[in-house]
C-alpha cells in the first residue's frame, strides 16, 4: 500500500472503538505499524483528551471521547465523532 486516506491516528481509533478491550498488539497487526508507534497514539490520544484508559485486571479498556474538534482546520467543524460514526459500524452507546 503506497498510501491510505486516513491517518494512523484515526485508524487506531477504529480498531479501538470496534473492541474497546483489544490488545496494542493486535491494533499495531490491524493497522500495520509497530506495537511501539500504535502505543505513542494511544499516549497522544490519551494526552488529547480524546482517548481514555481505564485497567481492567490485566487489560485496558478504551473510550472515545467523541466532542473533541478535529485538529486539521479544513477538518475542524467536525468532531471526532462524526469521523467514527462514518467509519464505524458500531452503535453510539459503544462509544
Amino acid at each position: 500500500m503506497a498510501w491510505a486516506f486516513m491517518s494512523n491516528h484515526a485508524h487506531v481509533l477504529v480498531c479501538l472503538i470496534r473492541d474497546p478491550s483489544c490488545r496494542l498488539r493486535d491494533v499495531a497487526d490491524m493497522v500495520g505499524i509497530t506495537e511501539r508507534a500504535v502505543s505513542r497514539i494511544v499516549h497522544e490520544l490519551k494526552e488529547s483528551g480524546v482517548l481514555m484508559v481505564e485497567r481492567e485486571g490485566r487489560r485496558n479498556t478504551y473510550r472515545v471521547d467523541g466532542t473533541h474538534a478535529l485538529h486539521h482546520p479544513l477538518e475542524s467543524h467536525c468532531n471526532v465523532e462524526k469521523l467514527m460514526k462514518l467509519l464505524c459500524d458500531v452503535p453510539q452507546e459503544k462509544r
